[in-house]
């Protein structure tokens, strides 16, 4: 039974990543505040920020090494600013009606992190006793969590940033590495400290909703991506939603087209979608119970892949391309009741290859049409139990609706009609 209430602003929410090192030339905090107002204009509504601790040195890749390789839980890395300027940002995010929640990584750390001096038994070692990297990941080491004290000081560090800074929430590194107990014991202390934390899981393990909030999207990501490369029966795409919705019932889930990982790893959403992914944007911002992300850069959009390990900042333009694009997405979760806990969404059958849904609460109704097949699409669509005005939220054209629609889209275009209430 889950025992934590999730946040009932989360529902209709959204979620922007922050690429702190690769977002401006400085790769500041206070260069980053500059573009608040207009994450804020665009509808941005919840702010993670990658790793802001320092990271360590010892066995580091590159030339600055990965954010998720930490020295200190309770330091801000000097390359981004100091406390003051982590503080003032906070501040500033918060007096703009946003959010901020931190990368948290409980799994593993620095081979130079202050624990291993200070507390060498935090970490599992090795059979002659050496400290131990998890998997490949030769820049960290791996925490040992059986250890109760290391609880305890992880859960400290993660309260020092709520009492310090008034941060509103964590996303967890590869949750399902760290044992769910320690994420319960964990929510169980902080939430007392702060009302409506935000916590957002990387992990598709659905027992991690009993700590958490929000859980990630992987098998989605990787067949949308195998869909549009191979054209295979968007049934099958269908089929794993239907899955993945038994499974999970009204959790909210994080869908998406990029983060950092896919950006650097696998590519922009342009390498992995092509034409399609603007369209697979509409999907992660219109499907019921996600709470959608955007990643550094996707409003330009950014199509290069950013490096991991070493500066390689975005190049913005003055007029971000797709800012409106994403503006009116999410302008359109936060006013359409749709996008809450009790609204009901169905997909339409068609022989063409497209993702067709509705999406009602009451007199309330979204019905999106995506076409992500390699064929072009002049037919005609049959709506049951849809009817009325609805305006086109990409175009601001009204269409009648009685019972069916006539749709022309090319490969890649979408349909965003929005019910209009007499």
């Amino acid at each position: 039974m889950k025992q934590f209430k999730v946040p009932g602003f989360l529902v209709s929410s959204n979620i922007y990543e922050v690429n702190t090192r690769q977002y401006t030339a400085e790769g500041t905090f206070k260069a980053f505040v500059e573009h608040l107002p207009r994450l804020k204009q665009m509808g941005v509504e919840i702010l993670w920020f990658m790793p802001i601790h320092p990271i360590g040195t010892e066995k580091r890749k590159g030339s600055l090494g990965s954010y998720y390789s930490i020295k200190n839980f309770r330091e801000v890395n000097s390359e981004f600013g100091n406390l003051e300027d982590f503080k003032l940002m906070v501040e500033t995010i918060h007096n703009l009606g946003m959010r901020i929640i931190l990368d948290w990584v409980a799994n593993h750390a620095a081979w130079d992190n202050n624990w291993t001096l200070t507390n060498p038994d935090f970490f599992e070692r090795d059979e002659e006793l050496k400290f131990k990297s998890p998997y490949d990941w030769t820049d960290v080491i791996q925490i040992n969590h059986s250890n109760i004290q290391e609880q305890d000081a992880m859960i400290d560090a993660m309260s020092y940033w709520i009492t310090e800074c008034n941060i509103d929430g964590f996303r967890a590194d590869l949750a399902h590495l760290t044992p769910l107990a320690f994420w319960i014991k964990a929510r169980t202390a902080l939430d007392k400290m702060k009302p409506e934390l935000v916590w957002l899981a990387e992990t598709e393990e659905v027992s991690y909703h009993q700590a958490f909030d929000i859980s990630y999207t992987w098998k989605w990501m990787h067949a949308s991506e195998e869909f549009v490369k191979s054209d295979f029966d968007v049934s099958k795409l269908l089929s794993l939603l239907s899955s993945a919705s038994k499974d999970f019932g009204s959790e909210l889930r994080m869908y998406y087209t990029s983060n950092h990982d896919e950006n650097s790893w696998n590519g922009s959403e342009y390498e992995k979608y092509g034409i399609y992914a603007r369209a697979l944007a509409v999907f992660a911002n219109t499907y019921i119970h996600s709470v959608p992300l955007i990643y550094s850069g996707q409003e330009l959009p950014c199509k290069k892949r950013l490096s991991f390990f070493d500066k390689d900042q975005i190049d913005w333009d003055e007029q971000p391309a797709l800012h409106s694009f994403y503006s009116i997405l999410l302008q359109l979760r936060a006013r359409n009741p749709v996008f809450n806990a009790d609204a009901v969404q169905s997909f339409i059958d068609n022989p063409w290859g497209v993702l067709a849904y509705k999406i009602i609460n009451g007199d309330d109704c979204v019905f999106v049409v995506l076409n992500i097949s390699r064929l072009g699409v002049t037919e005609v669509l049959n709506l049951p139990g849809i009817g009325g005005i609805f305006n086109s939220i990409f175009t601001n054209e009204l269409r009648q609706l009685e019972q069916s629609v006539s749709l022309t889209l090319a490969p890649g275009e979408f349909l965003v009609l929005e019910k209009i209430k007499p």
